[in-house]
């Protein structure tokens, strides 16, 4: 039976990407982005809560988190998500959860972080994991259009 792991957010930057440059260039970012909900509790009073999920960006889109993301902004989120498991100092098993983005959409201009993208247009970035080795575009407000790809291997476990 076939299964299902895509994850779609809309959410605000917490703090600016953090971009590592790994053997080979190979481009990493990753920072965490907040949704919130409201709702009205039993009493009938306004409530607001919120997650926060951390985020990581591969080669292109890595790259453009670099350039164009700031903190505060809003950002469209593509991806899936990816558990890990390891051991702290004191030896216990400890797990961290990410959402590997395949597609980010900038959704803010200027407000909310100073970024470098034009105001009131959104910018989007794709990665492809196509096997063919084709790589999907990334289009801005009136249509230029430059090529990233996402070469990470998948980790399938069967």
């Amino acid at each position: 039976m076939a299964s299902v792991n895509k994850v779609i957010l809309i959410g605000n930057l917490g703090k600016d990407p953090e971009v590592r440059h790994l053997e080979g260039g190979v481009a990493v970012a990753r920072f965490p982005i907040a949704t919130s909900e409201t709702f009205k509790d039993k009493n009938g009073e306004r409530q607001e809560r919120t997650e926060w999920h951390n985020i990581v960006l591969w080669r292109g889109l890595a790259e453009v988190a670099e350039k164009f993301l700031k903190k505060g902004q809003s950002v469209f989120i593509e991806g899936k998500i990816r558990t890990s498991s390891y051991q702290d100092k004191e030896g216990n098993q400890r797990y961290s959860t990410e959402i590997v983005a395949d597609n980010m959409t900038m959704l803010s201009g200027r407000e909310g972080g100073g970024g470098n993208s034009s105001s009131g247009g959104g910018f989007q970035a794709s990665a492809s994991t196509q096997s063919s080795g084709q790589a999907s575009a990334a289009t801005a407000g009136k249509g230029n259009a430059s090529a990233f790809q996402n070469d990470e291997p998948d980790d399938l476990p069967f």
